[in-house]
């Protein structure tokens, strides 16, 4: 049985190398017919594999003789025959769980195998080296306190009715401020209107001009009739209608205030000499800074009522 699967196994070989050598000079049906021989091939050196049933021996006993030592010499050789039979009884077959699986579904265990004993040897090393561990103790621990919120319909019916008005208090006022200003922007506009026309209307008009011709024909309403005495009083002449014109005095001297401090008088400007640097302030004979030159005598009429009134 030996040789034959040795020879198998060579004839297997054979084909094999024969086929790789001419493999790109062959047909398609020859191809399948090396891959179909190759199979069978394989095939009988698998099935060849099996261990031969051991051959039974056969033991001759010897004559019994009718010594008074024969059964014990008897009982011998039966043990020594069941002995040698139990030693000549083959190994017993162990089913394995890839019998019949494909090379890479054994790789695929042997290299799970391999992870699964490197793990237990890395917990095994942690195990050994021992983990440190660490206590924390925490001080001064702030348990938080319960907190109930009591939710009723009542309550949530009561925010909704609040943020109803609130919104619409908000919308509301918006809409007050816009109004506003939309009737501000209106008030402006009739006012400026308004000016407009009496400035169109009344320019061009020389009222004390037409007062002091004779016989003009209009009639002067003065407000106030009996004004206080004491003061500066100036007119302005403002036409009502066609006939009439009101004369309004007004005190000139009332709305101003006196300045007690002296104004601040400007700074001079700072003068440099030729050689480029900064010229000393000029100096009155008693030692003082000079003052400022005074300003320039008022020609207009306003200047002069100025001057009166500071006198």
């Amino acid at each position: 049985m030996g040789f034959a699967r040795t020879a198998v196994g060579v004839l297997f070989i054979s084909v094999l190398g024969f086929y790789l050598s001419t493999v790109g000079q062959l047909t398609d049906e020859a191809k399948w017919g090396f891959v179909g021989a190759l199979g069978v091939l394989a095939f009988l050196y698998i099935n060849l594999g099996g261990r031969a049933q051991p051959t039974a021996r056969a033991k001759r006993s010897r004559p019994a003789q009718t010594t008074p030592s024969s059964d014990a010499e008897s009982d011998e050789v039966e043990v020594e025959i069941e002995t040698e039979e139990e030693d000549d009884l083959p190994e017993p077959v162990v089913a394995n769980s890839l019998d019949g699986a494909t090379l890479r579904e054994r790789k695929l265990a042997k290299i799970a195998a391999a992870q699964a004993a490197q793990a237990a040897a890395e917990a095994e090393d942690e195990e050994e080296g021992g983990e440190a561990v660490i206590e924390v103790e925490l001080e001064d621990v702030h348990v938080a306190d319960e907190y109930v919120v009591d939710v009723s319909p009542e309550s949530v019916e009561d925010a909704d009715i609040a943020i109803t008005v609130r919104d619409r208090r908000e919308r509301h006022e918006a809409i007050r401020e816009r109004i506003k200003r939309r009737r501000m922007g209106q008030m402006a506009d009739i006012r400026a209107s308004t000016a407009r026309m009496w400035e169109e209307h009344a320019s061009g008009e020389d009222l004390v001009a037409l007062l002091q011709t004779p016989g003009h024909g209009h009639t002067v309403l003065v407000e106030p009739e009996h004004p206080a005495p004491g003061h500066v009083y100036g007119a302005t002449f403002v036409r009502i209608d066609e006939g009439r014109i009101l004369k309004l005095r007004l005190p000139l001297d009332l709305g101003f205030e006196s300045v007690a401090s002296a104004p601040a008088q400007p700074e001079m400007p700072v003068l440099i000499g030729p050689d480029g640097k900064e010229l000393p302030p000029l100096l009155s004979p008693d030692g003082t800074p000079l003052p400022l030159p005074p300003l320039p005598a008022a020609s207009s009429a306003l200047d002069a009522l100025r001057q009166e009134m500071q006198e």
